[in-house]
């Protein structure tokens, strides 16, 4: 009596980690090398990616200047697993930019901030799995605080409470997002022609109408983005440690 046994599958993801803004709100400098629990804060958010078996490239979107350049402890890891790219002054070109250099085996991309340093592994599988099922996936978590639409006002006064939002069916996006590649470069493709933009990916695939889910995240899957987020940051990776 024979068996078989099935080989793994190559690996098809690719992941475009975003780490071009300038960090204004962090001082100036750009928050993505500022060390976070002894090592850069955007080496933190490529390690999940890096060592994920399933992930066959991964490039890292920088300022033009440290794509030229980038720092030593990023040039010593780049080959052909981790690539590096110069990202534009949105993120949608930046995107653009890192999808232009991952390579055609990548039929699976994901999107990930370089501000987030602590993606969950379980979450960044089951995203992986609904976009090989041919639908986007972004982690995000349910809003749990009172939301109020607050009125418009000409001068620097308190702005006038107009209603309270259901927070019922309301979830705050995070990254990673994935989706099938041929989706996400038909929806970059579409907004491009159309002059639309958006604030994240998933918002191009729904103006395409492409199918977006959503995958259950955890709150400490925080995006770094003003110094008091450093804070917070340092003590989740200590908890870490």
């Amino acid at each position: 009596m024979s068996t078989t046994s099935s080989a793994p599958s190559p690996p098809d993801v690719g992941v475009v980690v975003t780490a071009a803004g300038r960090g204004e709100r962090c001082g100036g400098e750009p928050k993505q090398f500022r060390p976070l629990g002894g090592a850069p804060l955007l080496l933190w958010a490529l390690r999940p990616f890096l060592s994920h078996p399933a992930v066959a490239s991964v490039v890292a979107v920088l300022p033009a200047r440290e794509a030229a350049s980038p720092p030593q402890w990023l040039a010593g890891l780049v080959g052909e697993r981790l690539r590096v790219a110069a990202g534009g002054p949105t993120r949608m070109e930046s995107v653009a930019a890192g999808l232009r250099v991952l390579p055609p085996n990548c039929s699976i991309v994901l999107v990930h901030d370089g501000a987030r340093p602590f993606p969950e592994p379980s979450v960044i599988e089951a995203i992986i799995a609904e976009a090989r099922a041919g639908r986007g996936a972004i982690a995000a978590v349910p809003v749990h605080d009172t939301l109020k639409e607050a009125g418009l006002v000409e001068r620097r006064e308190p702005p006038p409470v107009v209603r309270t939002v259901s927070r019922a069916a309301l979830w705050r996006a995070q990254t990673p997002q994935g989706f099938p590649r041929s989706v996400l470069e038909a929806a970059f493709a579409a907004a491009a022609q159309a002059g639309r933009s958006g604030t994240d990916e998933a918002e191009l695939v729904e103006q395409a109408g492409g199918a977006v889910v959503l995958v259950a995240d955890v709150s400490r899957n925080l995006k770094i983005t003003t110094p008091d987020d450093f804070v917070v940051a340092e003590a989740v990776a200590a908890a870490r440690a």
